[in-house]
């Protein structure tokens, strides 16, 4: 499966497990307060009760009156919660105070004579459940010790209680069974008609879930899929494909490094073409001369002479160093040079360096002066290397700047915090172009492009300097002189 399909489903499915468990908890929570509610509104409606039975035990100051009197009970309940059009119309004038009772006379004034064929009601066998406001509800008369006196009082169920007080004196509890669930009534259309508005709406929310998802994971897979073919010209080796995301988040981070990376193969690419052509360059011209050489003495072509010999050995020797060269940068790439490094007083070493070439430079016409801004820079560095590096620098001026002078500067330089020895080697030659700047310390590489080998040497030189440098977490640069012709920066930390 691709990940477009993973990720659409992997949203999809947890939005609707999301949507599904939101509408399930709402429905809960929608019967459950309505349930709440429903058992609030009918303890409300019982407050005229309440008044009426605090009356009654503050008239009589007991619960006689009315104590297992279970039909008189219901219908006091039924009256005060119903209305008393709902009430029985035979009245129970025991209910009323003694002072506000009928006499014998007035009671039976106006009433039929009672069917004595009919036995009569048992005041203390339990009622039916009343239908209370939404339903079946159990209703009683408790004392203070919560002892039934009248009602229907099952221990299964859970009762709101109201108390009733005589003088700040609770003298008993009006109890009301709880409601677990709503079986008939407005309240229970009102709850099924929200539970399926909240399915329309889960319903609706999936839809605009669908129609977010499919462009999200299109927006987030597409650049994926163009660095995954990307990365697959790299590995068949176009570097010259590059993506182009205008995008501020880490993906467009990624297509940058992606430039990156194709640009530095490219680069390496060419550079080990460059490489391997400098090589063969420069192996196959002495081996050829030489050949050439050896070919006209044993032809008889050129006699077997010690001139013409000599000629033959300095090609040799010129295979040699160019071999040697090779193998101590192969050396350096692999961590096979060896340094001993020791506290390097650079401001000595480098007067040695100066005192040594001061009059080898003069010969060939080259005047060589030193400025010493700060006498007190201790390095940590291999003496040997290290003058390796300076010879390598000035014999480079020699062969191929064409300069009259050369400056050698030593200063102090810091760089965030950190200190560092600057040499500046500077002469007033030609100098060498912009173009050029960056790639003088490669393999092999030549100004002259046409690698005329009259002045000696095969590129090698500045390479091998990087490479001391870089043993010494230093750093080197190349930009132009201020004297005119070209500038090599040494930068090597103090220690």
């Amino acid at each position: 499966m691709k990940i477009q399909s993973k990720l659409f489903l992997i949203l999809f499915s947890f939005s609707f497990l999301l949507v599904t468990t939101l509408v399930l908890l709402t429905q809960w929570s929608l019967g459950k307060g309505m349930v709440e509610y429903v058992n609030a509104k009918e303890v409300e409606s019982l407050n005229p009760v309440v008044v009426e039975l605090t009356q009654l035990y503050d008239v009589n100051d007991h619960w006689s009156e009315i104590a297992g009197k279970h039909s008189d009970f219901h219908r006091l309940i039924l009256r005060k919660l119903l209305g008393d059009k709902f009430a029985s119309p035979r009245r129970n004038t025991n209910m009323r105070p003694p002072h506000q009772r009928p006499n014998r006379q007035e009671r039976f004034r106006g009433h039929k004579k009672p069917n004595y064929d009919r036995p009569p009601p048992n005041p203390n066998f339990p009622p039916k459940p009343l239908l209370g406001i939404n339903g079946q509800t159990h209703y009683a008369l408790l004392d203070v010790n919560k002892n039934l006196i009248v009602g229907n009082h099952p221990k299964e169920f859970d009762y709101n209680q109201i108390e009733i007080t005589v003088e700040n004196n609770i003298v008993g509890y009006l109890v009301a069974s709880k409601r677990k669930r709503l079986s008939a009534g407005y309240e229970v259309d009102f709850i099924e008609q929200q539970q399926m508005y909240l399915w329309i709406i889960a319903l609706v929310v999936m839809i605009f879930v669908v129609l977010v998802t499919l462009p999200l994971t299109r927006h987030l897979v597409e650049p994926l899929k163009l660095i995954a073919r990307g990365m697959h010209k790299l590995t068949q080796g176009d570097y010259q494909h590059t993506i182009d995301l205008k995008r501020r988040d880490e993906l467009g981070e990624l297509s940058r490094d992606y430039n990156e990376l194709a640009l530095t193969l490219a680069e390496n690419e060419t550079a080990r073409k460059r490489w391997l052509a400098n090589i063969s360059h420069e192996l196959r011209t002495p081996v050829a001369i030489l050949r050439g050489e050896l070919e006209a003495m044993l032809d008889d072509v050129r006699p077997l002479t010690k001139s013409n010999i000599t000629s033959a050995s300095d090609e040799v020797r010129h295979l040699q160093r160019l071999i040697e060269d090779l193998h101590q940068l192969t050396s350096a790439d692999v961590g096979g040079m060896r340094y001993q490094k020791e506290h390097q007083a650079l401001t000595l070493l480098l007067t040695a360096e100066f005192n040594k070439y001061e009059s080898y430079l003069a010969d060939a016409g080259i005047k060589l002066s030193f400025e010493n801004i700060n006498d007190d820079l201790i390095i940590y560095g291999d003496k040997t290397r290290l003058c390796q590096l300076f010879e390598n620098i000035i014999n480079n001026a020699i062969k191929y700047a064409k300069s009259t002078q050369l400056k050698i500067s030593l200063s102090l330089d810091e760089v965030n915090d950190k200190r560092f020895a600057k040499v500046v080697f500077e002469d007033n030659g030609i100098g060498v172009d912009d173009s050029h700047l960056e790639n003088l310390f490669d393999y092999l590489y030549r100004v002259d492009h046409s690698r005329n080998r009259k002045d000696g040497g095969a590129g090698l030189g500045l390479s091998i300097c990087r490479q001391i440098v870089m043993a010494h977490q230093g750093e080197i640069s190349a930009k132009h002189a201020k004297l005119g012709g070209l500038a090599i920066i040494i930068k090597l930390p103090i220690s």
